[in-house]
């Protein structure tokens, strides 16, 4: 199955799962919580289900219930597990032992926290093996079977290595091969792809399609992403606060989602027609699940809600194949299709003749490996090797790439967070590099940097307030500490938080506002440039939208320029102007979005752009980062088929390839391209790209 291709409708028989009336609850301090309730749905042999929804809505919860993993405090209040026909919810906890990787495989979202740091991985995989029986040269035999079929190389050599060994989307692949050790019958993948990158996601998808394939699974999948279901799921269930509210076909759901929070959902998406306009994310959040509802648990954030909606729960309404639980369809109501919302304006910007805040001149970060007891250098990991680029005012310049390309390096050289070994960074006409680290003050003002994960880089130990009032302090922001206050009050409504919050500590905060407060701790000190590094990488789509929201407008007020450092093509097709792509530590294209996004020159760029997947009804498509007649015309596919092999990692930067980088996995590689790197080539209108066959790819 290609990304481009829907799943085969599963063969038609009983279901492997029933879920019927699943309710949980969790007995905490403050009370009982009910983060499931009145779940019900169904999956055949072969079928994916895909549970959608936001963070906070149920669905991991959900799959803990049915495989009774529940967290300490947890307990299934109400109804019934149904697998083949028995009861999962009667079994004693030791047949569990034996369901649990036997029939039910689980593929948890972080590969990292899921797998033993010290155990290599061949004994986590034989560790499984050995639970469901088996001699020590069966599961050998298996364990080495198991790697060469989900795709890893040399599957012999890497049985006997340690996962910090393996790069993201291999350890995905080894969590992939361990829940596959019990031949199970279900398959519970739990955001299996979530902040990985477009081509590891897509190699990961096309594996899990053919496995299933192959071994007629049924699967639970959850996620928040609609790429992700559209390109895997037979039928769709979408959750919301605790509830399920629509359920259906893939075809059908994506053709007319009926519940309003399925329309907020696709509203959400950054589109490039979305440009210049706010994306119509649902206001709000999810609300907490400890209290007792009385109506519709979506009120609150609905535009289409009355009076009836606030006194009384709806009940499930059958619309064809869909149903869905909503008062609007109390009289049948006809769905209507979802139309494509109307492109923005666009904002008119005199910037690009504007002098560059940041001007970055033939950078370089090289890392020294050191190996023996004397520590000898013998080698350097070319993580950044000679990239140039300017960051205007008011303007996103979007840097892309894969995990590993060397983009956060490049964010945290230009701070000197990383030390670089040549180049140039020059602020107002002075280079930031040659200064010393005392000097750095200024530099220090005008660029700040947004991180990835929020919880890492907020102190736990500190409130909010004293997080803004640090950097505040330290670089003379403020008057007194009573000015300060007073910004950090105005700061923190601006992003959309009360200012009664600064009391509280970042762990009390769900992952979109600890990221809104990262935002407010750059902005607290007034600068020109934030260096954004895959700032919605883990954000449900809703978050995701209501953060690039906030991005622009204080973009637009402040003439904020934005180093954004993403694999998300999607959102570079919504915020950026610019995009440069990045291989191997250097930028192998660079020019405006439209003209990067719509015709890539580069193999690469066509190869990152053909692994986003596409949302499809029928004959009409709609993709997160290409939309209209262009995307439709793009024939990228034989680009993203030369990377879906896992022989195609990307190289390490310790040994680069000869000539361009990229031959290796470029499909139309000749000679001249494993001899001699290529030089830039500029194809008019600002776009440039480093290719030996520039006029063959473009269009």
């Amino acid at each position: 199955m290609t990304a481009s291709q829907p799943p085969a409708p599963p063969p038609v028989g009983a279901p492997l799962l029933e879920v019927s009336r699943l309710s949980v609850s969790i007995d905490t301090a403050a009370g009982e919580v009910r983060p499931v309730e009145g779940v019900g749905f169904s999956i055949a042999a072969g079928e994916t289900f895909a549970l959608l929804g936001e963070s906070g809505c149920g669905k991991s919860m959900t799959a803990l219930a049915v495989t009774r993993l529940l967290p300490d405090g947890g307990r299934i209040a109400a109804g019934e597990v149904r697998l083949g026909g028995e009861d999962l919810l009667r079994l004693p906890e030791a047949a569990m032992r034996g369901v649990r990787g036997g029939r039910i495989g689980m593929i948890f979202q972080e590969p990292s926290t899921s797998l033993n740091p010290v155990m290599t991985v061949g004994a986590q995989i034989g560790e499984v093996l050995a639970l469901h029986g088996g001699d020590d040269a069966s599961i050998a035999a298996r364990s080495l079977a198991l790697l060469e079929a989900v795709g890893i190389p040399d599957p012999a050599r890497r049985l006997g290595e340690y996962p910090f060994q393996f790069s993201g989307g291999m350890k995905q692949r080894v969590m992939i091969a361990i829940a596959l050790a019990g031949s199970p019958e279900l398959l519970v993948a739990d955001e299996p792809t979530t902040a990985l990158d477009v081509t590891i996601q897509a190699q990961v998808l096309d594996l899990l399609a053919r496995l299933q394939a192959e071994h007629g699974m049924g699967m639970l999948l959850i996620t928040h992403d609609l790429g992700v279901v559209a390109r895997m799921a037979h039928r769709v269930g979408v959750m919301y606060a605790g509830e399920l509210v629509e359920t259906g076909p893939r075809e059908a759901f994506f053709a007319a989602p009926l519940h309003p929070y399925s329309r907020k959902l696709f509203d959400a998406l950054p589109t490039a027609a979305q440009r210049g306009s706010p994306l119509d994310a649902p206001i709000g959040s999810v609300p907490p699940l400890d209290r007792h509802f009385h109506g519709c648990r979506f009120v609150e954030r609905c535009p289409s809600a009355f009076d009836r909606c606030d006194d009384e729960a709806p009940t499930w309404r059958q619309l064809g194949a869909q149903r869905v639980r909503c008062h609007l369809y109390d009289e049948v109501a006809v769905p209507r299709p979802l139309g494509r919302r109307a492109a923005g304006a666009g904002e008119a910007s005199s910037s690009r003749r504007a002098k560059p805040v940041i001007e970055v001149r033939d950078l370089a970060v090289h890392f020294p490996v050191r190996k023996g007891l004397l520590k000898r250098v013998e080698g350097m990991v070319k993580a950044v090797d000679g990239v140039s680029l300017e960051l205007l005012p008011g303007r996103t310049l979007a840097l892309v790439g894969e995990s590993g390309c060397g983009k956060t390096t490049v964010g945290k050289a230009i701070l000197r967070l990383i030390e670089p070994n040549d180049g140039e960074v020059v602020v107002d006409g002075e280079d930031v590099l040659a200064l010393p680290q005392s000097a750095l003050r200024p530099m220090r003002r005008a660029v700040q940097m947004v991180f990835q994960d929020p919880f890492a880089s907020l102190n736990p130990r500190m409130r909010v307030g004293e997080i803004l009032a640090e950097g505040m302090a330290s670089l003379g922001v403020g008057a007194d500490e009573a000015e300060r206050q007073r910004i950090i009050e105005t700061l923190l409504e601006r992003v959309g938080l009360a200012p009664a919050m600064r009391w509280r500590y970042p762990h009390e905060f769900s992952g979109g506002q600890r990221q809104r407060i990262a935002i407010a701790r750059a902005l607290a000190v007034s600068p020109r440039v934030i260096i954004c590094d895959e700032p919605t990488s883990a954000l449900d789509v809703s978050v995701q939208a209501q953060l690039l929201n906030l991005m622009r407008e204080l973009q637009h007020e402040r003439g904020l320029a934005y180093l954004f450092i993403t694999h998300n093509l999607a959102v570079v097709d919504y915020l950026a102007d610019d995009v440069a792509v990045m291989y191997l530590g250097r930028i192998v294209e660079r020019g405006p979005a439209a003209r990067v996004l719509r015709s890539p020159a580069h193999p690469y760029t066509r190869a990152l752009l053909a692994a986003v997947p596409r949302i499809e009804v029928g004959e009409r498509e709609t993709e997160p980062a290409l939309v209209g007649e262009e995307a439709e015309a793009l024939p990228v596919r034989d680009a993203a088929l030369s990377l879906a092999g896992s022989a195609n990692e990307l190289p390490s930067p310790l040994k680069p390839p000869p000539g361009c980088h990229f031959h290796p996995r470029c499909p139309r590689a000749s000679d001249i391209c494993r001899i001699r790197y290529p030089a830039e080539d500029s194809l008019g209108g600002g776009h440039a790209v480093r290719c030996h066959w520039p006029h063959e790819h473009a269009y």
